[in-house]
């Protein structure tokens, strides 16, 4: 305990934690469900879910590993004593693991686009079918792949190797500046062109029309994803804090920060795309088809593809380290090793863990389980299940088995005049978290899976699904306090 790593400084932990949250979701995910779903309207209902859902949790996960000093197994260990809670917390560990391995895989994409703008290629494709084409080509050698995916490994495993002041703190005070110049400058470029106005109303119009249950469900989901909870990063970050450190004014400022990057990434990819009268398609199609061509088409678009891909690769490597680093914290902290051994041991499994994920775009494209390859499979398993579940019992956790009251007088230290200036927030606290959160994790689990295809007709069977979660918490309440 006496040799554990800290933060050098606040800033370095918020820094590095909104790294962690903000990654390939925000520049490309974000932006387009946010035009598909009503622009400002859906932004409105979005920030309702983070407020529910996403900053209880947030607090909870960082608050779990101040107090312990520990990664997510430790955490649940030292708080319980419990073998089921401290297995779910492995849990977490094994979805840092699994999202690490296919994670990266997408990252050498971005990478591999940093050295295509490098090449001028981006000028010779006049079409989006061109653009995919190029795309597929590049995805489907095997070289290709592997190389971008074991550079961007080895990024990865040398930030973490340097530990927490040396590496993941100095890493994210450097990265993250970058990260915003690089999107002011995309930003300001995309306003001054000619027609970027339908971009921006394409994001900021409201259309409440459009929101739907369907469109709550999609806000419900991102704002628990975008935040990478329920993995444990939050924790494991947080085990680095200091007892000093305001956890509720940091969990905000986290939260804003993500949030923040995903609009102003939505604003330089959008008044770009309809200035060039591209098509806003959604997923990875609008990063590495619509957008090679609109910088393509654009004056001064070899070096705006440029640094739109070092943002990406940026962002990537800012949330690979922290995925990492779940993984490297479990083994320095439950097993004695040394980081740089758990670094280079665990960084190498993992890696040949991604490897058929890498391969799934080439030569294992056919090797399928129920129609999904291993990167989709891993995927499924990780997105939709580990995150969800670990998300639900880490608000459970805290509001109901190691209790409030006792997270209270944790979280109060370091926040005294925070809480005592605005008393009513521990009573909207206790509120959310005992009640709101793990019922909105509970829908955002069922729709995950496919339980929920279409929230709009299926509203009626939502007091189905909160009776379902009523009978869950009261089963793990009367099952600790029978224990006990």
């Amino acid at each position: 305990m006496g040799n554990r790593e800290h933060w050098g400084s606040k800033i370095g932990f918020v820094l590095a934690a909104s790294g962690s949250a903000i990654g390939l979701g925000n520049i490309w995910k974000f932006p387009y469900i946010t035009g598909e779903n009503g622009g400002a309207a859906f932004i409105f209902v979005y920030l309702i879910c983070i407020v529910i859902v996403g900053l209880p949790v947030v607090v909870a996960e960082i608050l779990m590993g101040r107090t312990t000093q520990r990664n997510p197994v430790g955490a649940f260990k030292a708080l319980s004593g419990s073998k089921f809670w401290t297995a779910i917390g492995g849990l977490g560990v094994l979805a840092g693991f699994i999202i690490l391995s296919f994670y990266t895989v997408i990252a050498g994409w971005s990478l591999g686009y940093v050295f295509e703008a490098l090449k001028g290629g981006f000028s010779q494709l006049g079409t989006a079918a061109q653009a995919n084409e190029h795309f597929d080509s590049l995805v489907g050698d095997p070289t290709w792949m592997i190389g971008f995916y074991t550079v961007f490994f080895v990024f990865t495993m040398a930030v973490v190797f340097l530990g927490v002041k040396d590496g993941l703190e100095k890493g994210s005070k450097i990265l993250m500046p970058i990260l915003f110049i690089i999107l002011i400058i995309l930003m300001i470029k995309g306003i001054s062109l000619k027609g970027s106005g339908a971009g921006l109303a394409f994001l900021w119009k409201p259309d409440w029309s459009k929101i739907t249950g369907q469109s709550i469900l999609i806000a419900l989901g991102h704002a628990f994803f975008t935040l990478s909870l329920g993995m444990g990063a939050l924790m494991t970050y947080g085990s680095y804090l200091s007892k000093k450190t305001n956890v509720p004014n940091a969990a905000v400022q986290i939260v804003v920060l993500d949030t923040v990057i995903a609009l102003m990434a939505g604003i330089a990819i959008f008044t770009a795309v309809f200035a060039t009268g591209q098509d806003p398609a959604g997923g990875p199609g609008l990063i590495f088809n619509t957008l090679t061509v609109v910088f393509g088409n654009m004056t001064g678009g070899y070096i705006f593809g440029l640094l739109f891909f070092v943002l990406l690769s940026v962002a990537a490597l800012t949330s690979s380290m922290s995925l990492l680093e779940v993984v490297v914290a479990y083994f320095v902290d439950e097993r004695g090793w040394g980081r740089h051994r758990a670094v280079l041991v665990l960084g190498t499994l993992v890696y040949a863990f991604g490897l058929p994920s890498a391969l799934s775009f080439n030569l294992m494209a056919d090797m399928t389980i129920n129609d999904l390859t291993f990167f989709d499979s891993v995927d499924y398993l990780a997105s939709n299940i580990l995150l969800p579940f670990g998300g639900f019992f880490i608000a459970i956790f805290v509001a109901w088995i190691w209790g409030l009251d006792k997270a209270l007088i944790e979280l109060k230290k370091g926040a005294e005049k925070f809480f005592d200036n605005q008393p009513y927030l521990i009573k909207v606290f206790k509120i959310f978290l005992k009640y709101i959160s793990p019922v909105m994790i509970f829908i955002v689990f069922l729709h995950s899976v496919g339980l929920l295809e279409s929230a709009y007709e299926q509203i009626k069977n939502y007091w189905i699904i909160i009776v379902l979660a009523i009978v869950i918490l009261i089963i793990i309440v009367s099952r600790n306090r029978k224990k006990k």
